[in-house]
């Protein structure tokens, strides 16, 4: 197959679209299919093209205030470039309804070729991150509506995001769940002293309220976990300020390579992503994979019920009651088997299988 794949950002850069769009059109090449990403580069003045490991990558000018809405530039010569690429493609992929680049490219591929198959996977929570961007939304989800009508296939990371997607947009959406890395699978749990978020530093990460978690585990239990962190983010400084007031310790680094991070997160005694704005949390995915105890939020949360090592708590609760929750948690947790998480390799054919040839 011809596979055309458009994203808001791509690797190097590091995020979870980023790395299910890597994951997946690394494996369309090594499968044969000839694979071409157009992403966005808020760094470009020009547009310039690569390949990495068997992918053609064209990354396109774009202007991304704040690191996000990721607005294109040169509009006439991405539609022309657009034009070029579908003389010879099978199938679009659209992932992301949080970029204008994406929705953007969606609505020019339709006009441009109206017989081409477009899948569109919006990572949707039904609402923006912040007050100014819940307000755009308002604006914004006409867009995504009219994306998600004309879509041959609309496809979610979760059954929740399937469920949302049903509900606010009246649409069915094939639910695919994320895969980990082969090698994760091989990985043991050997816990060490300290809890690990990795991921953007954001607010509504809620970084700030698992940090008080550890705080007070250390104190009314003497655990003693020193709390690791890896990301970036505007957030970053303010969290960094709250962690030397609540005198935790604590050691905050930017974004790891992959290697790193996931022997990092194998030797964690708990890993904690407790935001509330997430269309699937990769990070408690790789740490059911490995087994390591993992702390979630609702509602994105619920997409591992049943799944064992994890706990879901509400982090708008009382704090000592969560506390209680996690500190019996962590005695029970390593008494229970790991899970079984599919690969990459084995959701990149459940790719072609229904999302593209069905």
């Amino acid at each position: 197959m011809r596979i055309l794949l458009v994203t808001p950002r791509y690797y190097p850069d590091v995020g979870g679209v980023e790395y299910v769009v890597k994951s997946t059109a690394e494996r369309f090449a090594a499968l044969g299919h000839e694979t071409t990403v157009v992403t966005g580069d808020p760094k470009a003045d020009k547009p310039r093209e690569e390949e990495i490991n068997g992918v053609r990558v064209i990354r396109w000018p774009t202007w991304a205030p704040s690191g996000a809405y990721h607005i294109p530039k040169k509009r006439d010569q991405l539609r022309n470039l657009l034009r070029r690429l579908l003389n010879d493609v099978d199938v679009v992929h659209i992932h992301s309804a949080h970029a204008v680049l994406t929705v953007w490219a969606a609505v020019a591929v339709r006009r441009i070729n109206s017989d081409v198959r477009i899948v569109f996977t919006p990572y949707y929570h039904g609402t923006g991150h912040t007050p100014i961007r819940r307000l755009l939304w308002i604006y914004w989800r006409r867009h995504i509506h009219k994306l998600i009508t004309t879509a041959d296939v609309v496809h979610t990371v979760s059954k929740l995001e399937a469920q949302l997607i049903q509900q606010d947009f009246g649409r069915h959406a094939i639910p695919i769940e994320n895969g980990v890395e082969e090698a994760v699978k091989t990985l043991s749990w050997k816990p060490e002293n300290y809890a690990m978020y990795s991921g953007r530093a954001e607010k509504y990460k809620n970084i700030h309220i698992f940090a008080k978690i550890i705080q007070r585990l250390n104190t009314k239990y003497k655990t003693e976990l020193t709390l690791k962190i890896f990301g970036d983010g505007p957030y970053k400084p303010q969290l960094i300020r709250a962690l030397k007031e609540m005198q935790i310790p604590h050691e905050v680094a930017p974004f790891q390579p992959f290697a790193q991070y996931i022997q990092t997160l194998s030797r964690a005694t708990l890993l904690g992503l407790l935001s509330q704005k997430e269309s699937y949390p990769q990070s408690i995915n790789e740490a059911n994979a490995i087994g390591v105890p993992a702390l979630t939020a609702p509602p994105w949360g619920r997409n591992f019920e049943g799944r064992t090592r994890t706990l879901i708590i509400d982090p708008t609760q009382d704090i000592d009651k969560a506390v209680e929750e996690v500190h019996r948690f962590l005695q029970k947790a390593p008494l229970e088997p790991p899970n079984n998480v599919p690969t990459w390799d084995e959701v990149t054919l459940q790719y072609i299988n229904l999302l593209y040839t069905q």
